[in-house]
């Protein structure tokens, strides 16, 4: 047995123990939006469908969790009109955005007017397994499956199996980084 394997003193193997984060003392929530508008980072939009009716935002709280199984997260504000349709659905997609899908972009970020199915009316949409919106142009597109949704203060954090992938042709990605978008 190596170091790593072996648990901490006062910790059982497999659990960790967590600090609630409302009693860590941290910087000024503005310090750290400006911050975080140094953190270039994919631009997606997150889709669900399903008897919640259909939504979609976008977002930049995305990452990979473990490849076995296949496990990725999303982060929505608990403001958002999407997250009460997306925990009804239990499903959703993350669409990785092309450089050239800045219009998604701003239709799923709320910056045209456009609500819930309206959003929609912008791109090629088709499904894959779970039914959740999949953007015909975008670059890799995963299909998920909700397995638990976890509430840290202002968001939610949302864990999704992917059950499916669709990817296009490689092409330029649309990242957000000082406030503005980036094409690399």
């Amino acid at each position: 047995m190596t170091w790593i394997d072996q648990p901490a003193e006062g910790i059982v193997a497999g659990a960790i123990e967590a600090t609630a984060p409302e009693s860590v003392a941290t910087v000024d929530a503005k310090l750290f939006r400006e911050g975080m508008s140094r953190f270039a980072a994919a631009v997606s939009v997150v889709t669900t469908d399903g008897p919640g009716g259909k939504a979609g935002f976008t977002a930049t709280a995305v990452c990979s969790v473990s490849d076995a199984p296949p496990t990725l997260l999303v982060c929505l504000n608990r403001k958002s009109s999407s997250g009460p349709i997306l925990q009804t659905n239990q499903v959703f997609c993350v669409n990785t955005l092309s450089g050239d899908c800045e219009p998604v972009a701003d239709m799923f970020a709320g910056r045209t007017g456009a609500v819930k199915d309206a959003r929609f009316v912008t791109g090629t949409w088709t499904t894959l397994k779970t039914g959740a919106p999949v953007l015909d142009s975008a670059l890799a597109a995963f299909d998920c499956r909700v397995v638990e949704i976890r509430t840290i203060g202002s968001h939610n954090v949302i864990f999704g199996a992917v059950v499916d992938v669709k990817m296009s042709a490689a092409s330029p990605a649309l990242l957000y980084h000082n406030r503005a978008y980036k094409h690399v």
